[in-house]
C-alpha cells in the first residue's frame, strides 16, 4: 500500500509503502471494543473506599445485658445498624484493570489504523519538528482539514506542543504512546514519515 508524503506546504514530496499486514486489515468491532474497554479500565483510579465496623471510633464494651432488657443482644456500638457504626459490603480500593492478550491489543491497534488509512483520515508528513517557533495560525493553516486530530511523532517537540497548545482538538501522543483509544476518538490521524516506520517495525 503506497501513500503519498506530505511537506509543510501540504504538497506530495515523496511517496512510502506501508504494509497490509498493519494498514490493510478488515476491522472488527469486537476486537477494538475490547482493547477500548481494557484501556478504560486501567485508567480507573479505584480509589473510592468506606469504613468497615473493624475501621470506625467505637467501643467494644458490652453496652447492654445479655438478657432481660427486652431487645436484642449486642456487644459492640461499631456494628453495621447503629448509627456512626461500620458500612457492611461498602466499596474498598481495588485495582478495576484485567489481563489482555498481548496479540489482540496488537491486533485492536493494527485494526484502527486500517480503518483510518481506508477512510481517508490517515496523514503521512515529512516531518513535525520545528527549529524553531511557530505561530499558532501557522500551524494551524497547515493542519486546516480537520477539527479533531491527533498527532504521532518519535518524540516530543516544544515549537509543535507550544504553536498546538491552545487549538481545541488538536492532541500529540509519542509513537511508544500510540494506543486504540486515542486514535480512534480522533477524525483524523498525522503521522511522520519516521514515527510510521518505527510503529510498522513495531507491529509487523
Amino acid at each position: 500500500m503506497k501513500f503519498n508524503i506530505l511537506d509543510n506546504k501540504n504538497k506530495v514530496s515523496g511517496e512510502i509503502e506501508l504494509s497490509d499486514a498493519v494498514f490493510g486489515l478488515l476491522p472488527r468491532r469486537d476486537i477494538i471494543t475490547r482493547v477500548i474497554l481494557w484501556q478504560l479500565a486501567k485508567r480507573r483510579a479505584g480509589t473510592h473506599t468506606v469504613k468497615g465496623k473493624s475501621d470506625v471510633h467505637g467501643t467494644t464494651r458490652k453496652f447492654v445485658r445479655q438478657k432481660g432488657s427486652g431487645g436484642a443482644r449486642h456487644g459492640s456500638k461499631k456494628a453495621v445498624q447503629f448509627r456512626g457504626g461500620g458500612i457492611v459490603f461498602g466499596p474498598v480500593m481495588r485495582d478495576h484493570g484485567y489481563n489482555l492478550q498481548k496479540k489482540v491489543r496488537k491486533l485492536g491497534l493494527k485494526m484502527v489504523l486500517s480503518e483510518k488509512a481506508k477512510n481517508g483520515n490517515l496523514v503521512v508528513v515529512d516531518s513535525l519538528k520545528y527549529d524553531k517557533r511557530i505561530k499558532t495560525k501557522d500551524f494551524l493553516n497547515r493542519f486546516e482539514n480537520s477539527k479533531s486530530t491527533l498527532f504521532i511523532d518519535v518524540d516530543y517537540n516544544d515549537n509543535m506542543l507550544y504553536a498546538m497548545s491552545n487549538i481545541v482538538g488538536y492532541d500529540f501522543i509519542p509513537q511508544i504512546g500510540a494506543n486504540v483509544y486515542d486514535i480512534i476518538r480522533k477524525d483524523k490521524l498525522v503521522v511522520s514519515v519516521d514515527a510510521m516506520k518505527e510503529l510498522e517495525g513495531r507491529l509487523v
